[in-house]
């Protein structure tokens, strides 16, 4: 049983991460995108390297599965474009609520076949990219709101998206973010 996360991840716009070595002051806006298809490829790489018995196995019975992270990473890539056209289209627009640990439940993740969650993941981290390498200008500064009253600007809201396929990558392989 996986215990939902209930941590508030904004600060590490203040901060290092001290587990995966994400410094967001090291990472310029501009470099998200290219962060972020390196990373797509990294899990590319390992949900077709290793067989999908093993990608389907928790570390931990309260520890997602490198295939259930994956899955993850790949919606939090779609959620993500949502918002950042939210942001880019309206004015302070207030963000849906978004339950990861529910989804990741009623959509199976640990059931998904890895060879179709590799490109789908790949897609969706494209898209995403393709959206922040087109934001420029006064459009950094465009705000949005979290339902939990989080407020981010799209270059705030790009650097704390990016620590979280970055992190995951991390609890997967142990690899730290070299950025």
């Amino acid at each position: 049983m996986i215990t939902p996360d209930t941590k508030d991840w904004t600060w590490v716009l203040r901060r290092p991460c001290s587990e995966c070595g994400f410094d967001p002051v090291a990472v310029p806006r501009e470099a998200v995108a290219d962060l972020l298809r390196a990373n797509a490829a990294a899990w590319a790489a390992l949900l077709t390297a290793e067989p999908a018995s093993q990608l389907r196995q928790r570390p931990r019975p309260d520890v997602w599965s490198p295939l259930e992270y994956a899955c993850h990473v790949r919606d939090v890539c779609r959620i993500y474009t949502t918002r950042l056209g939210l942001m880019l289209t309206q004015d302070s627009p207030l963000f849906a609520n978004w339950d990861q640990d529910e989804t990741a439940v009623t959509d199976r993740y640990g059931e998904q076949d890895p060879a179709r969650v590799a490109p789908e993941l790949t897609a969706a981290a494209d898209t995403l990219a393709a959206a922040f390498d087109r934001v420029s200008g006064d459009q950094w500064h465009r705000p949005g709101d979290r339902s939990d009253g989080a407020h981010f600007t799209v270059e705030s809201f790009a650097r704390y998206f990016v620590h979280d396929p970055l992190h995951h990558l991390w609890d997967v392989t142990g690899d730290r973010v070299a950025a």
